[in-house]
């Protein structure tokens, strides 16, 4: 049976993500609530956005890997996963032809293997704006300042993601599999990226290295604590995790698979957390480093975390 990573996120953040805006304000993307509460999000776009970024910038991921030939911007079609760990982890979809033609060749498309949730925030918007000009260069030339309101928030977000392990390096479509070595290479340059994942907007580098995580590698595709991740004022709440890890598949407890990361002094409830779940409760860094284990196991590859 394959493993899958599910790993839901809480980081600490300004606005992650604008709309079109209107006028001179521009606009947070937002959802509303039936509690009547609106809530600041960031795309799932959006955060592989930089997840891919960041691999290119750390680890070299290639990104000319897109063209136009087709009538649209895709995948080229002599890219392979072997090529691109952004194809592999996110998947493609390659058409079969230009705008008005027509071949004898077939569409082919990869699922993600790597899937995100939207980063949503776990406080609602009150209203905040920042009154921005240009006034420092309108005075160089003697000029009167433009004048422009931006939505403004700080909140906790919360994201999920999950990894199939048993479909990362391997495309059917051309006949590919990658070695046990490069597919445990690529999980943990993903994980490392999670761990220290940032986002470049609107002049602000925003850093969002968990302040709490919690998953594992579990016997099942699944995204267990997507929509169970809630917070009073500055308290983690307990019970929806507690009941998470209750749920039993295949007669083994979510509870068994599951390690949490906290970063200390940041939740009032802090002691309430390392009481609760006993022995599963380590540093952001601790859990990463157990993660990396766990997958260098699955895919029975050496390495240094592996080592004794």
């Amino acid at each position: 049976m394959g493993k899958t990573i599910s790993l839901s996120v809480i980081v600490e953040a300004s606005p992650l993500n604008y709309g079109e805006g209107f006028g001179n304000v521009s606009e947070m993307k937002k959802i509303s609530r039936v509690d009547g509460n609106t809530y600041p999000f960031a795309s799932r776009q959006s955060i592989r956005y930089d997840i891919v970024r960041l691999g290119n910038e750390w680890f070299g991921w290639n990104l000319d890997t897109v063209s136009k030939t087709k009538g649209t911007v895709q995948f080229k079609d002599d890219v392979t996963i072997a090529d691109s760990v952004e194809m592999d982890l996110f998947g493609y979809l390659k058409t079969s032809k230009k705008t008005g033609e027509k071949t004898g060749e077939k569409s082919r498309k990869r699922a993600a293997v790597a899937r995100l949730s939207h980063a949503i925030a776990l406080e609602p918007y009150t209203g905040n704006f920042e009154f921005l000009t240009n006034m420092g260069l309108a005075e160089r030339i003697d000029d009167t300042a433009n004048l422009a309101n931006i939505e403004n928030h700080l909140s906790y977000y919360t994201y999920t993601i999950t990894i199939d392990l048993s479909h990362i390096g391997i495309d059917q479509n051309d006949s590919l599999e990658l070695s046990n070595d490069e597919k445990y290479e690529r999980v943990v340059q993903l994980l490392d990226i999670i761990k220290l994942l940032s986002r470049n907007i609107r002049g602000r580098q925003e850093n969002l290295t968990p302040k709490f995580i919690i998953g594992g590698l579990y016997p099942v595709a699944n995204p267990f604590f997507l929509g169970n991740i809630k917070m009073n004022v500055k308290a983690l709440e307990l019970a929806p995790l507690k009941d998470t890890m209750a749920l039993t598949f295949a007669g083994q407890s979510i509870g068994e698979c599951t390690q949490i990361g906290l970063t200390q002094g940041t939740f009032s409830n802090e002691a309430d957390v390392v009481e609760q779940f006993a022995g599963q409760v380590h540093t952001v860094e601790q859990f990463f480093q157990q993660l990396s284990k766990e997958v260098a196991h699955y895919y029975g590859v050496a390495h240094a975390t592996t080592q004794d």
